[in-house]
């Protein structure tokens, strides 16, 4: 089999992607220190990213409809152009030393409306670059190099904010953009032309290829548990750590385990092929439920930690694998639209467990809804296995011979 990186489409397509990962990672940091010097209000930090937020989870579909009809990787040429000039906008006003509030959330608002239409690009871009045989390495690939920009992106921003102010941040996340469009400009990847329909009935055809697969919705509803219960471990846990686990050390070390484990997870998704992956790989993201329950009860600061690093490791893991899986199992014209609709229910779940999780732990306490959020990962990413798509599916013979929705 020839390494993905010996494609040259893929790796122009991996580079682009490495060097704009790597631009959004110091973002976050960033923006947090700049709302706030600027304001001095996480009402305003809210805001913000309510901005990018809200547009990106409306024009989901429609982002995976736009990039099915269309060649995905033109579309993905654009959004970065787009995202190319808010962040540098941005980085302007920054750097100007008296930025507008409403600069910077118009400005974000047009960023999200731009990812809308690029994350669902992703898969379709991976499978027209690469061979079927070769897409979990490359999927992996991608993995590796996104949580090493995770895990590398905090100190980076820290850095550049310290030595130079937040604008510049900005400016070299749209840098990387501009330098992500350039490389996408030169690739080539195989599009398949989809049939001329209204925009309605091409989001209605791509839900029932969704509800004719078993094993993928039923995987998508605990994904969204688990993505729920993790805006509840990351609203609730760092309290939790500093009042009775040691501190804010504990809380840093935490985080730090679960990137590290992401990484090795990612690192283990180029060189482990499971005979039966979701059902597996499902089983291994119910893992997520130890650490929440053990920071229920407040145990050893070591054995959250080691949890915790641990279900992290399944999720670096699962990713690159699902998306193979999904590349394998789902005709290609229908590929971003089935994108678009496994990242709105796992984006739509994280704002709602960030609102319910301190609501629950005014009325409760804290330990209460990080054990309940435990329970529900637990019996949704588990109780996939009962479920017979899940525990039947394994790698087709000819990634091709998918199965039209309807039939049966």
């Amino acid at each position: 089999m020839t390494h993905p990186l010996r494609t040259r489409s893929f790796r122009l397509l991996f580079l682009g992607r490495t060097v704009s990962a790597v631009g959004d990672a110091v973002v976050p940091a960033a923006l947090a220190l700049a709302v706030l010097r600027a304001t001095g209000s996480t009402g305003a930090l809210a805001v913000v990213l309510a901005a990018a937020m809200v547009p990106r989870l409306l024009l989901l579909p429609l982002g995976g409809v736009v990039a099915d009809r269309f060649d995905a990787r033109r579309v993905a040429l654009l959004a970065d152009l787009v995202r190319c000039a808010t962040q540098l906008a941005v980085g302007v006003e920054l750097l100007g030393g008296d930025p507008s509030l409403t600069t910077v959330v118009i400005a974000s608002a047009l960023g999200g409306t731009a990812s809308a239409f690029a994350m669902p690009t992703a898969s379709p871009l991976v499978a027209g670059a690469v061979e079927p045989a070769g897409r979990q390495r490359a999927n992996a690939l991608m993995g590796i190099t996104a949580n090493t920009s995770r895990l590398a992106g905090p100190a980076l921003a820290g850095a550049l904010v310290w030595a130079a102010g937040p604008g510049w941040a900005f400016i070299l996340d749209g840098a990387s953009f501009a330098l992500s469009a350039l490389l996408l400009a030169l690739v080539r990847i195989r599009h398949v032309p989809v049939p001329h329909r209204s925009v309605l009935a091409d989001l209605r055809h791509g839900f029932a290829e969704v509800r004719a697969r078993d094993w993928f919705w039923t995987s998508l509803l605990g994904h969204g548990v688990w993505n729920g219960a993790a805006a509840v471990l990351m609203t609730l846990g760092p309290a939790v750590a500093i009042d009775r686990l040691g501190g804010e050390t504990t809380w840093v070390l935490l985080l730090q385990a679960g990137a590290v484990g992401m990484l090795t997870g990612s690192l283990l998704a180029g060189r482990v092929r499971l005979r039966r992956p979701v059902l597996l790989a499902n089983l291994a993201l119910a893992s997520y439920a130890t650490p929440l329950v053990l920071l229920a009860v407040a145990a050893p600061a070591s054995a959250v930690i080691a949890t915790y690093a641990v279900a992290l490791t399944a999720l670096g893991y699962f990713n690159p694998v699902w998306e193979t899986v999904v590349q394998h199992h789902f005709p290609p014209e229908v590929l971003a639209r089935v994108t678009s609709y496994d990242w709105l229910v796992s984006l739509a779940a994280m704002p709602l467990g960030y609102a319910l999780a301190p609501l629950a732990a005014d009325a409760f306490g804290a330990p209460v809804p990080l054990a309940v959020a435990g329970l529900l990962v637990l019996v949704s990413c588990a109780g996939t296995s009962l479920v017979p798509g899940v525990r039947r599916l394994t790698w087709p013979a000819s990634p091709r011979a998918v199965e039209p929705a309807g039939v049966r």
